[in-house]
């Protein structure tokens, strides 16, 4: 039966439909349908294809007027040879930000300790060591220490029933800030992928688009299927586009 999705029109306007209505109204509670794994896969797949189209087409318009040199791209390629490059930039990070931005999006105290984890990371390298978050240098382990120490002691503490039973009710009644939140922030912390210069600043919301969009699908495809399709996508996004660049030397 699941060989006849490819052409079955309305099983693709009912995933759009799930899609925007999540979208628009995010519930947990609509994490609840089960579908099969081919499913799941072919939704993820249609709902990649979205996100790559709207990605070029937004790229597009604001290319046509302005184009501010991509730095973390530029300053990964220059340290680290195409094989680091591709493993950093395409699975690593990726892991990280999957981790960071979607993984607690469903609580649970483990999940909530490895997004504290990976938070912790990131503010203590960006804020206290002023260095890139790929950097390994004399601080990493200290950087890395700490945030383990930080994730571990989130789940010491979250793991207790009467904390737990709140959070787990907390989640629920809020859930639609925490998307909206989390889809945001990891819009927006990509700005620091540019020049932080009053131009880019103040065309933050037009030239974060495409993560922005980009964060509502792999929410969504979290929500309603597991961790690990937003993780597979976002890690074939990456190695494709880093692939590409070092096999036309950009």
């Amino acid at each position: 039966m699941d060989k006849l999705l490819l052409f079955d029109i309305k099983f693709y306007k009912s995933a759009f439909n799930d899609f925007f209505q999540f979208l628009f109204h995010p519930s947990l509670n609509l994490s609840k349908i089960e579908k099969s794994v081919t499913q799941k896969i072919l939704i993820s797949v249609i709902l990649f294809i979205l996100k790559i189209s709207f990605s070029v087409a937004i790229a597009s318009i604001i290319g046509a007027f302005y184009e501010p040199k991509n730095l973390t791209d530029a300053s990964m390629s220059s340290r680290f040879t195409p094989l680091i490059y591709l493993l950093v930039g395409g699975l690593l990070l990726p892991l990280f930000e999957e981790v960071l931005f979607r993984l607690s999006l469903i609580f649970n105290p483990i999940y909530l300790s490895f997004s504290s984890a990976a938070a912790t990371y990131y503010l203590i390298t960006k804020l206290v060591f002023h260095v890139k978050l790929s950097e390994y240098d004399d601080t990493f382990f200290v950087r890395l220490g700490i945030a383990l120490l930080m994730g571990g002691l989130i789940y010491f503490l979250v793991r207790k029933n009467t904390i737990k039973s709140y959070l787990t009710k907390f989640w629920i009644r809020n859930f639609k800030m925490i998307y909206y939140t989390s889809c945001v922030l990891f819009a927006w912390l990509h700005i620091f992928n540019f020049e932080l210069n009053l131009t880019n600043l103040l065309l933050l919301p037009v030239l974060t688009l495409p993560q922005l969009f980009s964060a509502s699908v792999a929410g969504y495809t979290r929500v309603r299927f597991g961790f690990q399709y937003p993780l597979l996508l976002h890690v074939f996004t990456n190695s494709s586009l880093i692939g590409l660049s070092i096999l036309v030397g950009e």
